[in-house]
């Protein structure tokens, strides 16, 4: 009898874990494709930033990123290398992060606005976004991502179908 709401539970984290994994999945495709299909567009916006001075590294990384992206988020929906596909996640979101937030800060002391007053295209694939929303929303992300990571999201996964059939 103990063990039931033991299972009810683990049931319950399953499921919000796959859901967890579906919700990042389809959102990397959508921000990846939306990027992928408007590459001048997020070439200007990659640019904005002033991370890369050499024109040919800026062009890979606008070419590539989008696509690796799609990549991640269909690996995510198949169930195929979920905690790999979560760890790349974290390895972009994280930086990403990092960099809106000083670009953030760059807008806010030049134009001397409240800081959840600034406003600008990130180049997430999203268009122009409040500063502290995008903030919070990345947040929320690494914590999905890093608690795929770890493990969970693992049910209805294509890997474990497979496997299962042999």
């Amino acid at each position: 009898m103990n063990t039931e709401p033991w299972s009810w539970r683990r049931n319950a984290l399953n499921l919000a874990a796959v859901l967890a994994r579906w919700f990042l999945s389809i959102l990397f495709l959508y921000m990846g494709l939306n990027k992928a299909l408007h590459p001048v567009e997020f070439l200007k916006l990659v640019r904005e930033y002033e991370l890369v001075q050499n024109p040919l590294l800026l062009n890979l990384i606008a070419a590539t990123l989008p696509w690796f992206e799609v990549f991640c988020g269909l690996l995510l929906v198949a169930g195929v290398a979920v905690r790999g596909s979560a760890l790349m996640l974290l390895l972009m979101l994280v930086p990403f992060t990092f960099v809106v937030l000083q670009r953030a800060l760059a807008i806010h002391a030049a134009l001397d606005i409240p800081f959840c007053a600034v406003k600008f295209d990130c180049g997430c694939g999203t268009g122009e976004i409040i500063i502290c929303r995008k903030l919070i929303e990345n947040g929320v992300l690494i914590l999905l991502s890093g608690w795929l990571l770890m493990g969970r999201g693992r049910h209805l996964c294509a890997r474990y179908s497979l496997m299962a059939s042999e």
